[in-house]
């Protein structure tokens, strides 16, 4: 019965329509103009102003140099699209004839035959007016949404709402929070400011006879074979034919398979069949356990699905372009298929975006992604008047109405950083004011929001904001002293100046929701949107693209900690070298924190731990700049994406120091146990081949969970060894079963920063490259231990099977799958490659 209530959750949020609905589409040429004639030009529909004006002409690249500043102008001004069409008999023949815009970016009215037919002014949310027959000439109006936002502001007199504006360093627009639009389309500390305008979804007729049903709200009466019946609360009587009674449930990435029924909904009134239609249905249960923990103070936080716990393994989701026309199903299909293949199990659709489009949801319950979905608030303060509480009630109802049927979303969240922003003043509220804020809170995102969700969606849990304390922080008034309490809910944690190879300056948090260190992306990257003269870390290119305050000098002064810094006099291969240490910087940075925190999982010391979930902020990019993404804007992986592979392994051991002692931890994600041992290679820097070779005894490791499976001091260790010290020797460490099958990837453990290191000498890596049907094989030879060996490929699109790995053997083979036709010599030719030693 369990089941059938989720299966019916599912089919409330199915949309069905009648089969004497008929739709044409608006889409396709418009024209546009501004406000006062000057510009005039053919527009695509879906689309936006600034796609338009690059697609005729009008305007360069806008992410090229510093255009983003150059064309400031097109969002202070008002922009008209419009189209005439003719309603087809066919359609006028229908009782009613319906206008809808699935989104409309963002303020803007619809005039038909001169006529005001109605005003839109949420980006997020679906608006639909009547038609008259005939031919008609429709004009969708927009104001400028950066003019609009101040607007709101002024007329809101009686407090301030902040933040006023964003930092400098983002060279962005100000008052974000008073208009219902993408809030980081308005600046944010990884992205451009592009405030756009358009019909960025689509544009229909909609025309039908007697009964058009929105939506399928159903429950069950009872069921008989292999077909359910259900009566609607309009008495309709729906018959939901399944292809079995025996139900396969829908499992995260690494946990099962994601199966999938095809629901067929027949529809009938006074016996005539006026519904038949089929969609995709997929069964999982999900539970955000908070309960008291043994030996701990607070409470857990982890997720469980279909009665599993589960650790949560993945990134943050940003949007995938500043002009979301510009997302293509291609761009989504291979993240999200970069996430998969990097062993991650969920995203976190943060809440300073998009709801984004069906595509994407889809994918992530094919590839059985989990999504933490966040409501689009974020890192601000909101107005409480009616008329915007209004307008967000109906964008959250649609939202959860059209994203709910999706099994990959496993819980909502109703902003980022919203509470942490009041617990710990962000904005220096004075404390006389301070419970005018908490009211404002409490008023949207509790009595309205959360309203909303529990009363549209059963089927999932929902949490006030992220970070929190969970019930914890619901229990103080839903804005915690400490939302950033390491004993209840998830935490967001950034620090760029403690050193980050240190694992004790991590928080032993229950669940790790955003963490993470900028790079820059690679050259071929920053190429086409730059010139020559740009070509440095300190050009006035460098420091525009960096919007976080002092980002570019943080980045070095944390690569200083442990790596020599680049010292070419030849300036191209200096920038070069440089954005390459970021990226060693940022991916060995991750790697440690995420695997503190996969090692944390079943531990609780000085009543911290239990960890259950790993997200690092970020996985994409908007642009190409320097930002805390494992993914560069094109989908080009990062070092950091490639560690992630390993990192996120199921099977993974983890090495660290506690008191100069090695300790070494096997982590499963297996729903079975396993019999491991720990293999640890000691190799000096000086010399190929192992000095010398140490094994563990057989451990049982629990299925989900971390256990220790080697403890030996570190002086012990190397005096063994016989000729090693820690700044002469390196380790590698595998986990094996009982016959000897090694079990996830291999690691490695320095025992000294890189910088220190004796010995370490230039590897001269020569290559070969070999054809071998659809992929490439890519040979390297080396003469010396080589750290972080990076494979670039400049502009031709693909993946290695694995970059970024320490090389400890004379000889290594790695394949290279291209995204587009390609050949031996055109990458021989391309091919670079990079190690630690070479930059200095």
């Amino acid at each position: 019965f369990v089941l059938l209530c989720l299966y019916f959750g599912v089919l409330s949020g199915f949309s069905a329509v009648t089969e004497q609905k008929q739709t044409e589409s608006l889409n396709g040429k418009w024209s546009l103009s501004n406000s006062d004639g000057s510009v005039s030009l053919p527009a695509q529909v879906p689309g936006c102003v600034h796609s338009a004006l690059h697609q005729q002409g009008f305007i360069q690249d806008p992410y090229f140099r510093f255009n983003d500043l150059s064309y400031r102008w097109i969002a202070f001004d008002n922009w008209t699209y419009t189209t005439i069409f003719t309603v087809s008999a066919q359609l006028r023949s229908k009782q009613k004839v319906l206008l809808v815009f699935d989104g409309a970016d963002t303020v803007a009215s619809v005039w038909l035959n001169g006529i005001t037919v109605g005003k839109m002014n949420n980006m997020f949310q679906r608006y639909v007016n009547m038609l008259k027959d005939g031919d008609n000439v429709l004009k969708v109006s927009f104001l400028s949404p950066v003019l609009y936002a101040a607007e709101q502001r002024k007329a809101h007199s009686a407090y301030r709402v902040p933040p006023e504006c964003p930092p400098d360093v983002q060279k962005g627009e100000c008052h974000v929070n008073f208009i219902r639009k993408e809030q980081s389309s308005f600046s944010w500390d990884w992205g451009p400011s592009f405030p756009t305008m358009g019909l960025w979804k689509e544009v229909r007729l909609e025309a039908f006879d007697v009964l058009h049903l929105i939506q399928v709200s159903s429950v069950p009466l009872y069921s008989a074979s292999d077909i359910l019946i259900v009566q609607n609360v309009k008495c309709f009587v729906f018959y939901i034919i399944l292809q079995s009674v025996q139900v396969k449930l829908w499992w995260p990435n690494g946990h099962g398979n994601q199966p999938f029924y095809q629901m067929t909904v027949r529809g009938f009134q006074d016996e005539y069949l006026i519904l038949n239609t089929e969609t995709k249905v997929y069964f999982r249960t999900v539970e955000l356990v908070q309960e008291p923990i043994v030996g701990s103070p607070g409470l857990s936080f982890y997720f469980r699905i279909n009665g599993k716990p589960v650790f949560l393994k993945g990134s943050n989701w940003i949007p995938a372009h500043s002009f979301q026309d510009q997302v293509t199903p291609a761009v989504l299909k291979n993240l999200l298929q970069s996430a998969v293949d990097a062993n991650m199990n969920a995203l976190r659709v943060w809440g300073g975006g998009v709801y984004e489009q069906d595509l994407f949801y889809s994918i992530c319950d094919e590839l059985g992604i989990m999504v933490w979905q966040d409501f689009m608030f974020a890192c601000a303060m909101y107005p409480t008047e009616n008329a915007f509480i209004q307008t967000v009630r109906e964008e959250v109802a649609q939202q959860v109405q059209r994203l709910k049927s999706h099994p990959s979303i496993i819980i909502w969240s109703g902003n980022n950083e919203n509470e942490a922003a009041l617990a710990t003043d962000w904005f220096n509220i004075s404390v006389s004011q301070r419970p005018t804020y908490i009211k404002d809170y409490v008023t949207l995102y509790v009595n309205n929001i959360r309203k909303i969700v529990q009363d549209e969606d059963h089927s999932r849990p929902f949490l006030v904001s992220s970070p929190t304390n969970g019930v914890e922080s619901e229990q103080e008034g839903w804005v915690a002293a400490n939302p950033y309490d390491t004993h209840y809910g998830d935490t967001h944690f950034y620090s760029y100046v403690l050193d980050c190879w240190d694992w004790t300056t991590f928080p032993r948090t229950r669940f790790a929701s955003e963490y993470g260190f900028q790079s820059w992306p690679s050259f071929s990257t920053l190429q086409p949107v730059s010139v020559k003269e740009d070509w440095s870390y300190g050009s006035n290119f460098t420091s525009h693209r960096q919007h976080h305050e002092d980002g570019n000098q943080q980045m070095m002064k944390q690569a200083a900690l442990h790596f020599n810094l680049p010292n070419s006099t030849e300036p191209l291969k200096r920038f070069r070298d440089t954005l390459y240490i970021t990226q060693v910087m940022q991916a060995q940075c991750v790697k440690t924190q995420t695997e503190f925190y996969r090692r944390s999982q079943s531990e609780i010391i000085d009543g911290r731990g239990h960890t259950m979930g790993a997200l690092y902020w970020q996985l994409n990019d908007i642009w190409q700049a320097p930002s805390w993404s494992s993914i560069e804007f094109g989908g080009k992986w990062k070092m950091l994406h490639y560690f992630a592979q390993n990192f996120f392994a199921a099977v993974l051991p983890v090495g660290f120091e506690d008191d100069n002692t090695l300790l070494i931890y096997a982590v499963s994600d297996l729903d079975h146990n396993l019999m491991l041992r720990t293999v640890v290679t000691v190799y000096s820097w000086a010399d190929l081949g192992p000095v010398c070779t140490l094994k563990s005894d057989l451990v049982s490791v629990p299925g989900g969970s971390a256990m220790a499976t080697f403890k030996q001091p570190v002086a012990a260790l190397l005096a063994g060894c016989g000729r090693c010290t820690r700044l002469t020797c390196l380790l590698t460490f595998h986990l094996e079963d009982p016959s000897s099958v090694q079990q996830g990837p291999t690691n490695h453990l320095f025992l000294c920063s890189p910088k220190e290191a004796q010995g370490l000498q230039r590897p001269n890596i020569t290559v070969s490259v070999h054809e071998y049907k659809t992929d490439y094989t890519i040979t390297l030879h080396s003469a010396a231990v080589a750290p972080f060996v990076w494979l670039d490929v400049g502009n031709i699109p693909g993946r290695f099977s694995s970059n970024g790995f320490l090389m400890v053997s004379r000889n290594v083979t790695v394949s290279f799958n291209p995204w587009r036709p390609t050949s031996v010599a055109e990458l021989s030719k391309s091919l670079t490659i990079t190690s630690l030693r070479d930059v200095y």
